[in-house]
């Protein structure tokens, strides 16, 4: 009898043994992010673009259906990076010009240093790094990664790889001449990046792409595709379906190695589609706005052995800064981070398993000093838009307020500010109020924004001199 039931339990003491070793094990994690790829210019959005990747993540794992960038692409990558606001190390207004002798502040912690801390040896980044270049100090391979090939500025020529009369393709911080397709040769690069590494390590590789955002440039046999479309709305389709390919080879490289059911892959855009030429859907606004359009963006999640699968439609709020935050806890890092995080885990969240807190959430923009700023605070219920330009800054004057009803009007259609002045106040008054020095740091920083001056904020560390005019080194 004795005999007979240790041969019974040796299989499920063999597969507990199995379960919990694989529990131990790191995940592999793949992050692919669009530029300027708009909230229904996906499939599984209801869009005719052929994103056939793009839904098999929100089909086999989560559909992340109230997932918040910023309105522009800079911005957005330094808070994924960092797990902060990008307002606190003065990266909240706009993207970062070529040439500009400044970046992500060197203080702060990236993403590739955490997995590094992890014992991750494989960091890739391939594609648009936008995070300061100027100096070496400010790129990738000095911010965490052990591998780019890419761009370190926006909008490059897709073929000459030109941007502003100078060629922006590298491999490693150097200058590297490679040919063709950027969008295929960054999924080309990732993959070959996936296929070097042993099986038995893991990895993390971040592809941020260039497109849809412009120039508009698309591959002939992309653009067939979308005869029924004119103009601008056919050469975007065709750059977000060659996109889609891309993603296509580098989640197949995953597939060959036996190992992307192990790999949590994450997928959204910088920000809103542009005006006139991706969709928002039904979403007011556009990039470079607080509305909806411009922050509200396509996301999806699949981890199919770490639980985020089925096709979930997840309607928590979360966001770009809230992925530093669950990778930590993902990987295993167990001491605190350099600098306090504002973003939160939300692996269960993405799960499906649990509701997140209700929390504020804040967007900005402003492009230029004589353009009106704009930061919008929301809830799940509410949103505060606050509205003020330059001069009306410098005369002290009261910036215009919109108020909606998030929760019940999710296209931002009625402005109840009008009619309700006492609710206006009452949720200013709990922005003045929280407990964060976030929420003390944007006020401080709105009354400090004086004489048309581009004013850096630091919380605790008052302002740096206006950022200056870039002049190209040759």
């Amino acid at each position: 009898m004795t005999s007979s039931r240790i041969i019974i339990l040796l299989p499920t003491l063999l597969t507990l043994f199995s379960i919990s070793s694989f529990s131990t094990k790191k995940p592999n994690v793949i992050i692919f992010l669009a530029d300027d790829l708009g909230y229904g210019d996906v499939g599984f959005h209801g869009s005719d673009i052929q994103t056939p990747n793009i839904d098999r993540l929100a089909r086999e794992g989560s559909q992340l259906e109230a997932f918040y960038s910023c309105p522009v692409c800079t911005p957005t990558r330094a808070g994924l990076m960092t797990g902060r606001y990008p307002i606190r190390y003065g990266l909240m207004r706009a993207v970062i010009p070529p040439q500009r002798d400044y970046g992500l502040d060197l203080s702060e912690e990236t993403m590739a240093d955490v997995f590094a801390k992890a014992g991750y040896e494989h960091r890739g980044i391939f594609g648009k790094w936008h995070l300061g270049h100027r100096q070496k100090k400010w790129g990738p391979t000095k911010r965490g990664f052990t591998d780019f090939i890419g761009h370190y500025n926006g909008a490059i020529d897709y073929f000459t790889h030109e941007r502003d009369g100078e060629r922006d393709w590298h491999r490693n911080d150097v200058p590297f001449q490679q040919e063709g397709y950027s969008t295929d040769l960054i999924g080309e690069s990732a993959a070959a990046f996936l296929k070097r590494i042993p099986k038995s390590d893991p990895y993390f590789l971040y592809v941020p792409f260039n497109a849809p955002h412009s120039p508009l440039q698309a591959k002939k046999e992309d653009l067939a595709k979308y005869d029924h479309r004119e103009g601008r709305p056919r050469i975007h389709a065709a750059m977000v379906d060659s996109m889609d390919q891309a993603m296509g080879k580098i989640l197949e490289a995953a597939e060959e190695r036996g190992d992307l059911d192990d790999t949590f892959v994450l997928f959204f855009s910088d920000n809103g589609g542009v005006t006139n030429v991706g969709s928002n859907g039904e979403l007011k606004g556009a990039k470079a706005s607080v509305y909806q359009g411009g922050i509200r963006v396509a996301a999806a999640a699949m981890w199919k052995n770490g639980g985020i699968v089925g096709g979930k439609r997840i309607r928590e709020r979360m966001g770009y800064i809230d992925i530093l935050p669950t990778i930590r806890n993902m990987i295993g890092i167990t001491d605190p981070p350099k600098k306090p995080l504002d973003g939160i885990d939300v692996l269960e969240a993405m799960r499906g398993k649990t509701q997140l807190e209700d929390r504020l959430w804040f967007s900005y923009i402003d492009q230029a000093p004589d353009q009106i700023e704009r930061l919008a605070v929301n809830t799940n219920f509410w949103k505060l838009v606050i509205h003020r330009s330059a001069a009306d800054a410098k005369e002290r004057i009261e910036p215009t307020l919109e108020l909606f009803e998030i929760g019940n009007d999710p296209y931002e259609k009625l402005d109840i500010a009008k009619w309700n002045p006492e609710s206006v106040k009452k949720r200013a008054g709990r922005i003045a109020e929280a407990k964060t020095d976030l929420s003390a740091a944007i006020e401080e920083f709105l009354s400090l924004r004086i004489d048309d001056q581009i004013i850096r904020f630091r919380v605790g560390a008052g302002t740096t001199p206006a950022i200056p005019d870039w002049s190209p080194t040759r």
